[in-house]
């Protein structure tokens, strides 16, 4: 199944988000410990895995034939959150090749909603759930509120052994992130094998 399959907006046609600061402080930040609920049923605690781990947040994901909140398509960045996750999933064989050994979703909706878009776009990896913010408030990730409800804005973290080596953000065009991170462990990693040498 590829990114081809599903609706892939004209991003030409939406507002971009601008670089508002708001993920500068992270590079370099130890994860704080805080279990998360995950959709396969585990507690996941990003401060305590080990190796190289990739977590891309999203605002939220719809589902088929329920309206966005109003505004949806007005806010920078919001719209995309499904074709990121499909480029996640077709790229996370060539992700796990380059030494990524966890990779997740990650929002702010409960496990059940999510549970049914893991379900539907058949992802081979969980999505992390901080329906209680406590994660978002204690790292201070950059969120958004539409209709009352607090939303991550979008962001790829990768974590090695527990700090944030390296962040993307904003993310735009969504469904193009996948491939940005995979090309960014690519540099890095032929960057260590040359200084090795």
């Amino acid at each position: 199944m590829s990114t081809q399959s599903i609706d892939t907006p004209d991003w030409s046609e939406l507002p971009r988000p601008e670089d508002d600061g708001g993920a500068r402080h992270l590079r370099g930040m130890a994860i704080t410990s805080i279990r998360l609920s995950a959709t396969d049923g585990s507690d996941v605690d990003l401060s305590m895995l080990g190796g190289l781990v990739v977590v891309y947040a999203y605002p939220r994901t719809g589902r088929p034939n329920e309206p966005n909140p109003d505004g949806w398509e007005l806010i920078p960045g919001a719209r995309g959150c499904t074709p990121q996750s499909c480029a996640f999933r077709d790229h996370y064989a060539e992700l796990r090749s380059l030494g990524v050994s966890n990779l997740f979703g990650l929002s702010t909706q409960d496990t059940a909603w999510q549970r049914e878009v893991a379900e539907r776009l058949h992802l081979p990896f969980p999505i992390l759930s901080d329906e209680s913010l406590r994660l978002t408030t204690a790292m201070r990730f950059p969120t958004f509120i539409t209709g009352g409800i607090t939303c991550l804005k979008r962001m790829t973290l990768v974590i090695r052994d527990g700090r944030i080596e390296q962040v993307f953000y904003p993310v735009f065009p969504p469904d193009q992130n996948a491939s940005e991170v995979a090309a960014w462990l690519r540099n890095r990693n032929e960057s260590h094998l040359a200084g090795s040498n």
